[in-house]
C-alpha cells in the first residue's frame, strides 16, 4: 500500500523558514532527509536527544514547510521539501544580488577555458 504524502500547498513565509533553520539540529535532521525519506526512529536514533525533543524539532520543520511526511503503515517517512527554502533564497538574493556573476568570474579567473584550436 502506497502512502499518502501531506505537504502544504502555500510555501511558508521566509521567517518561519529561517526561523526553524536557526537551530543546528534542525539543520542535520534536514542534512539526513535531504536525499531519502527516514522514519522518525531512523531519525531520532543519530541525535543524543529525546525521541520527543526530535519530534518536537520535525513539528517545527513540517510547520515551516521544510519536510514533508508520507505514511507507510505504521511508520511516518519524512524528506526535504526542497521548495520551501525559495523564498529564503528570494530574501538572500535582494542582499546578495551580484553572488552569482562574482562566482562566475571567479571561477572563470581560477579556470581559464583553453583558447579554441583552429583545424
Amino acid at each position: 500500500m502506497k502512502g499518502v504524502r501531506k505537504q502544504s500547498t502555500a510555501l511558508a513565509a521566509p521567517d518561519a523558514v529561517l526561523r526553524a533553520l536557526a537551530d543546528p539540529h534542525r539543520r542535520q535532521i534536514l542534512r539526513l532527509v535531504q536525499h531519502t525519506e527516514l522514519p522518525a526512529g531512523r531519525i531520532a536514533a543519530t541525535f543524543t536527544l529525546t525521541q520527543q525533543a526530535v519530534s518536537q524539532h520535525i513539528g517545527v520543520l513540517k510547520q515551516a514547510g521544510l519536510l514533508t511526511e508520507r505514511r507507510e503503515g505504521t511508520r511516518r517517512l519524512y524528506a526535504l521539501h526542497h521548495e520551501a527554502l525559495e523564498p529564503v533564497r528570494e530574501v538572500l538574493s535582494e542582499f546578495w544580488p551580484d553572488a552569482l556573476s562574482r562566482l562566475k568570474k571567479a571561477v572563470e579567473t581560477a579556470h581559464p577555458r583553453p583558447p579554441k584550436r583552429e583545424p
